[in-house]
C-alpha cells in the first residue's frame, strides 16, 4: 500500500496528527511497538490538566487572567537563555500561547471534550510578579480526565480505519528510519510477538519478522525518556545536584526515549538535553501496573515541608509552588526522599492524586462521586494509599509519628524535639491574622480564591492541637515524568538537522519534540502544558503534513 505518511507512535500527539490527516483523506500508517491496549499513550494515564487562558471557566470563579498575563508568567517560568538552542521552543512558546488564549478551549468542545468547573492552581511560583509561577489558576481538569481527552481523538482514527484510511499496526518497532539523498523516506523495523498485557504493564520484546515501509512524510511521536533512568541520570543537570540513586517512575515502561536516538542517527538535532520535569511528591503505587510504578500527591499549600533530616524548607519551597526549586533543594541534601508532615484535616481537603485511575469520580464523569468528596474523610484513593502504602506514617503523638519515621526509612536522621520546636513555632504564628510564616501568608490568601476555599485549601489551623488530630507523615520519593528538551522543529513541525535545515520528509510531535521546537517551556513548565503540548503540536505537524502532500 502506498501511505502519505507514517506516524512513529500511537500516544496523544499521535493520535491527533494521524486524525488531522486522515481527515483531510490522507492514508496514514500508524506504528506502535505496544500493543493495542495501550493505544492512546501515557494520556490516557493522566490527571487531564489543560493549560486555558481567560476561560469561561476562570471568569465565573472571579479570575481575571489574559494573554499578556500568560505570557509573562511562561517567559518568567521558562527563562530562555540558549540562542541558538531556544531560539525555535520560544517560537512555539508564542504560538501555544496565543492557541491557549484562542481557538484551543473551542476545538475541544467541538470534539466533545469538557471541564470540570472549578480550576486548579498549579505552579504557584512564589517569586516576584515575572518570575516563575501561574499568576493566576489555570489548570482546567477535563471532564472524565485523560481517557476523556484521549476518547476523540480515538474515535477519529477507528473511524479512519473502517474508511480504509488508517492503517494501524501495533506491536511495530522502530528501529530505523530510512533516509536517501538526505531526505527521509521511510521506516524499517522488527515485528514482536503478540501481547496479552493490559495497558501499561509490561509488554515482550521478543521478535518475529522484520518490516519495512516507504512514505514521502514521517512523523516521530513516541514520548520521552521517563522511564530511562540511566538516560535520565546520563543528563542530569549540575544545577539540580548529583542525580537521584533512587527514583520511581510516574510512566510506563516503554517510555524509553528510543526514537530520540534513532531519529538522531538520522541527522535530527536534538537541543536542551538537560531540560527534565520530575516530581519530588511520588508515593510507591500499593497496586502497581508498571515497574516501580510511581503515584504523584498534588498537595494543596498547608503540608509543612522536611529534608531527610527534619529541617523545614525555607521559602518559597512549599506544596505546589515550585517542583523543580524544591527538586533542587532536595538534591543538596544529599537524600533522595523528603517528607510531608501534616494533620487529618488537611489530608481531606487538600490531598489528590494524579491519574485518571486515581480519580474514577472525574473520570467516570460520576457527579454523584464527585459531591462524595465534601464528606468527612480523605478520598477513596487517598485513603487506599493510607491503609496500604508504605509512606504513610499515621500517630496521635508527634514523639509516636517521628518514632515512625525513622523506622520507616531505617536512617533514624530525624529528632523528636527539632522537629516539636518547628511545629511549635509554625502553630505560634496562628494566634493572629498577622504573620512572618510566608507559608501561612500564601495559604490565607489562596483561600481567598473560591475554587481552593471550596475544595483544594483547609481552612488554617495548629497542628499539634488534638481535635485536628491525627498527625501524617508521609515520605515523598523522586518522580520521574517528563523530557522537556528534544527534537528541534521548526513551526510547521520539521526536525532540523545540525545546520539548521529542515529534514525533507521527517516530522516531529508531542514530547519528543519537547512539546515543540525541542523545548517549549524552556527550564519550567507551568502545568497543563503537557497534554497541551502534545494536542498542539500534533495538530500542527499534521495539518502540515496535508498541506505539503497536496
Amino acid at each position: 500500500m502506498v501511505y502519505d505518511a507514517i506516524v512513529v507512535g500511537a500516544g496523544l500527539a499521535g493520535l491527533v496528527a494521524t486524525a488531522e490527516m486522515a481527515d483531510a483523506g490522507k492514508k496514514v500508517l500508524l506504528l506502535d511497538q505496544e500493543p493495542e491496549a495501550s493505544l492512546g499513550g501515557q494520556a490516557w494515564w493522566s490527571f487531564g490538566g489543560l493549560f486555558l487562558v481567560n476561560s469561561p471557566e476562570q471568569r465565573r470563579l472571579g479570575i481575571k487572567d489574559s494573554k499578556e498575563l500568560a505570557w509573562q508568567d511562561w517567559i518568567g517560568s521558562a527563562g530562555f537563555d540558549r540562542d541558538d538552542e531556544d531560539y525555535w521552543g520560544k517560537q512555539w512558546a508564542k504560538a501555544y500561547v496565543e492557541f491557549a488564549s484562542g481557538e484551543k478551549r473551542e476545538w475541544l468542545r467541538s470534539l466533545g471534550v469538557r471541564f470540570f468547573p472549578v480550576v486548579g492552581w498549579a505552579e504557584r511560583g512564589g517569586y516576584l510578579a515575572e518570575g516563575h509561577g501561574n499568576s493566576v489558576p489555570r489548570f482546567h481538569i477535563v471532564w472524565g480526565t485523560g481517557p476523556g481527552l484521549v476518547r476523540p481523538f480515538e474515535y477519529k482514527v477507528r473511524a479512519a480505519i473502517e474508511k480504509g484510511l488508517v492503517d494501524y499496526r501495533p506491536r511495530h518497532r522502530v528501529d530505523e528510519l530510512l533516509t536517501a539523498g538526505g531526505s527521509v523516506v521511510g521506516v524499517r523495523g522488527s515485528m514482536l510477538e503478540p501481547s496479552k498485557a493490559e495497558r501499561g504493564e509490561k509488554s515482550s520484546r521478543v521478535e518475529i519478522g522484520n518490516f519495512e515501509f516507504h512514505s514521502e512524510a514521517t512523523l516521530v511521536s513516541s514520548g520521552g525518556i521517563g522511564a530511562n533512568f540511566d538516560l535520565i541520570r546520563d543528563h542530569w543537570p549540575s544545577r539540580l545536584g548529583a542525580p537521584p540513586k533512587h527514583m520511581i517512575s510516574g510512566v510506563p515502561e516503554h517510555v524509553d526515549g528510543r526514537m530520540l536516538a534513532i531519529t538522531e542517527r538520522a541527522g535530527g538535532l536534538i537541543v536542551n538535553r538537560d531540560r527534565m520535569w520530575h516530581y519530588t511528591e511520588g508515593l510507591k503505587n500499593w497496586n502497581p501496573v508498571w515497574p516501580n510504578h510511581a503515584i504523584r500527591i498534588i498537595p494543596g499549600p498547608s503540608s509543612l515541608w522536611f529534608d531527610a533530616k527534619g529541617r523545614r524548607f525555607p521559602a518559597p519551597n512549599f506544596p505546589g509552588f515550585d517542583t523543580l526549586g524544591t527538586l533542587e533543594a532536595i538534591q543538596r541534601t544529599g537524600y533522595d526522599y523528603s517528607w510531608f508532615i501534616l494533620t487529618q484535616k488537611i489530608i481531606e481537603k487538600e490531598f489528590a492524586l494524579s491519574g485518571s485511575e486515581q480519580n474514577l469520580d472525574i473520570t467516570n464523569k460520576s457527579i454523584r462521586q464527585v459531591l462524595s468528596r465534601i464528606l468527612p474523610g480523605p478520598p477513596p484513593a487517598v485513603q487506599a494509599f493510607m491503609d496500604q502504602g508504605e509512606d504513610f506514617v499515621i500517630a496521635h503523638q508527634l514523639q509516636d509519628l517521628v518514632a515512625g519515621m525513622n523506622k520507616l526509612t531505617g536512617d533514624h536522621l530525624l529528632h523528636f524535639e527539632e522537629i516539636e520546636r518547628q511545629i511549635i513555632a509554625r502553630d505560634r504564628e496562628m494566634e493572629n491574622k498577622f504573620t512572618k510564616d510566608l507559608q501561612i501568608t500564601a495559604l490565607r490568601g489562596a483561600r481567598k480564591y473560591v475554587g481552593d476555599k471550596l475544595i483544594r485549601v483547609a481552612a488554617p489551623h495548629r497542628f499539634l492541637d488534638a481535635k485536628n488530630g491525627p498527625l501524617i507523615a508521609v515520605r515523598l520519593n523522586i518522580l520521574t515524568r517528563k523530557t522537556l528538551g528534544g527534537l528541534q522543529t521548526n513551526l510547521s513541525g520539521q526536525v532540523l538537522n545540525s545546520a539548521g535545515s529542515p529534514i525533507k520528509g521527517l516530522y516531529a510531535a508531542g514530547e519528543v519534540s519537547g512539546f515543540g521546537g525541542g523545548g517549549v517551556h524552556g527550564y519550567r513548565s507551568l502545568e497543563g502544558t503537557f497534554l497541551g503540548g502534545c494536542l498542539f503540536t500534533g495538530r500542527v505537524a499534521g495539518r502540515a503534513i496535508v498541506n505539503d502532500r497536496r
